[in-house]
């Protein structure tokens, strides 16, 4: 799976969120380590969500975008 991804330097490193997932953030002294960082904590994120839908029913909804995340 992919998921869109932003990078932000600063003075203290560089943070990265993962718009797609309300609240999956991370940071890292380098980019190649904030891209690590960020890997692993949508895979912790998606597992989380998995765990939360053990015995529940699970509906699909099906919605279409104009022009969003090319």
């Amino acid at each position: 799976m992919e998921f869109p991804v932003i990078i932000n330097k600063s003075e203290y490193g560089y943070d990265a969120h993962c718009p797609m997932l309300r609240g999956c953030h991370s940071q890292g002294d380098t980019l190649e380590e904030v891209q690590e960082n960020i890997r692993d904590a949508i895979v912790t994120y998606l597992a989380m969500i998995e765990e939360e839908l053990k015995g529940n029913i699970v509906y699909k909804v099906e919605v279409h975008l104009v022009n969003a995340f090319h």
